[in-house]
């Protein structure tokens, strides 16, 4: 007999959903497996555009980070190795910060000093102000310093659960953490019609809502947009930040893609940038910034690289949040080496720049043609709705169904969206998110797809989209 089962378990670990690795992509790998085993299909292979891992559809390496790492992997290389000076410089500079000089021992749970340093350095650089290396802490990706910042509050005030402010669409690692932590998700609907800004009259309403139920602690942003695509704007930025200081919260900054900006005209802001300008009082607002070498340019997800900083926490809640860190011991060794390569890329002059600097510029300008493409061709055809993807690396277009389409979804036991990303899917080939995945106003449909697939096979992508959903409309009128 089993000791644990569904009625016993940690009932939060069941309300835990991820849209981007769900059943639907699932499902796609069980194609891929019938293709190779000669099922005859409509389509030759599976495009999975469902998620934003720029190496696994395609993009190659930067060249200066890999070296490094293929130095501090198996030091043997400095001097053996064909490559750059640097290259080995900064290999030595990585493994003398290691203990027993070595990528093999643990560092401080909270990441090598030595990389801490040049994250600061490079917040100073982007944002023109002075930044404190010890307010910087490195972690295994993203991901995990967003689960640290939220487990500061995951508990009950006043007899209430705590809440954070969350945009709809969000990314649903945000609500995968509020199930598994016991925090209540108040959601505020981003505004699709002025290309998904934050209008602070909607934040009023959610968290004056919001009070009923549970005590709201932390506002999430995320900037550029996941899955939006939509970059803030400054003015929109300083309006976030005076409601911030109003309602006294935690202001979680997602900032992850500040690198993939595209449209033209546009420019990203940190938050911390904006709220230092603004001034007493605001730039005394408690502020966790996030960053990640998973994104931007560098692609580099399987290694796990990410940081926070934080702005203005009191010295005794960071020292407990340092505390707590300590019980996992350390972030990988090879993920906090590809953040020292984003923090402190090389320098003109240097034998590595012009390589890196081409390299750089070739991913962020495929990928600022690939945005352009998918929003135009989307828009180009019957029955889609598609913001500009001013930045980050996905495109959220609204998809319009027949009354009779949403009648048969009902019949099937499935969302709208989730019907029809499954046929398309079994008809294409091509594996996006539901948009009900992430969350979208009552009565939209919505497909969350990444501009990622090689530029041949994203306009083949959207040629099959508009083609499936002409023939979909049809079928359903």
């Amino acid at each position: 007999m089993a000791s644990m089962t569904l009625k016993n378990i940690n009932p939060n670990i069941l309300k835990v959903e991820y849209a981007v690795q769900g059943p639907l992509v699932a499902r796609a790998g069980e194609i891929e497996e019938e293709l190779k085993r000669g099922v005859e299909k409509p389509f030759k292979n599976v495009i999975r555009a469902n998620i934003g891992d720029a190496q696994a559809m395609g993009q190659v390496p930067i060249t200066f980070i890999r070296q490094v790492l293929a130095c501090i992997s198996y030091p043997e290389l400095i001097g053996e190795g064909n490559f750059p000076e640097d290259v080995k410089e900064r290999a030595r500079e990585i493994l003398n910060s290691c203990s027993g000089g070595s990528i093999g021992s643990y560092s401080a749970p909270y990441g090598i000093d030595h990389i801490r340093r040049h994250v600061a350095e490079y917040i100073e650089r982007r944002d023109a102000l002075p930044a404190n290396w010890q307010n910087v802490f490195l972690s295994a990706g993203a991901s995990t310093a967003i689960k640290y910042c939220l487990q500061l509050f995951s508990n009950d005030t006043h007899g209430k659960k705590n809440g954070v402010l969350t945009p709809i669409p969000q990314y649903p690692l945000y609500s995968a953490c509020y199930a598994k932590y016991g925090l209540t998700q108040v959601g505020y609907y981003l505004d699709e019609t002025t290309n998904w800004s934050l209008r602070i009259e909607e934040l009023e309403r959610r968290i004056n809502e919001a009070e009923k139920r549970c005590n709201v602690r932390a506002l999430v942003v995320i900037n550029p947009g996941n899955p939006t695509g939509q970059v803030l704007s400054r003015n929109n930025m300083e309006d976030i930040i005076k409601f911030v200081y109003k309602h006294n919260l935690l202001l979680i900054s997602d900032e992850v893609y500040q690198h993939n900006i595209y449209a033209e005209g546009i420019q990203f802001f940190s938050f911390r940038k904006v709220m230092m300008e603004l001034g007493a009082p605001y730039s005394s607002i408690e502020l966790a910034s996030i960053m990640s070498a998973s994104k931007g340019y560098m692609g580099e997800c399987g290694l796990r690289g990410g940081w926070v900083e934080l702005t203005n926490f009191h010295p005794d809640v960071q020292a407990q949040l340092y505390k707590f860190m300590s019980a996992m011991v350390s972030p990988n060794i090879l993920g906090q080496a590809a953040i020292d390569c984003v923090a402190k890329p090389p320098l003109p002059g240097e034998p590595s720049y012009d390589l890196w600097l081409r390299e750089k510029a070739s991913v962020l300008a495929s990928l600022r043609e690939r945005a352009k493409m998918i929003t135009d061709g989307l828009n180009a055809g019957q029955g889609f709705k598609c913001n500009i993807v001013q930045g980050a690396m996905y495109a959220f277009p609204t998809i319009i169904l027949p009354p009779k389409a949403v009648a048969a979804a009902e019949e099937a036991k499935q969302p709208p969206d989730v019907f029809y990303a499954y046929r398309l899917l079994e008809e294409t080939g091509i594996c996006v998110v539901p948009g009900s995945g992430f969350g979208q106003a009552p009565g939209t449909h919505h497909i969350r797809m990444t501009i990622l697939p090689k530029t041949d096979d994203l306009r083949t992508m959207i040629h099959s989209i508009k083609t499936f959903h002409q023939s979909f409309i049809e079928r359903y009128t």
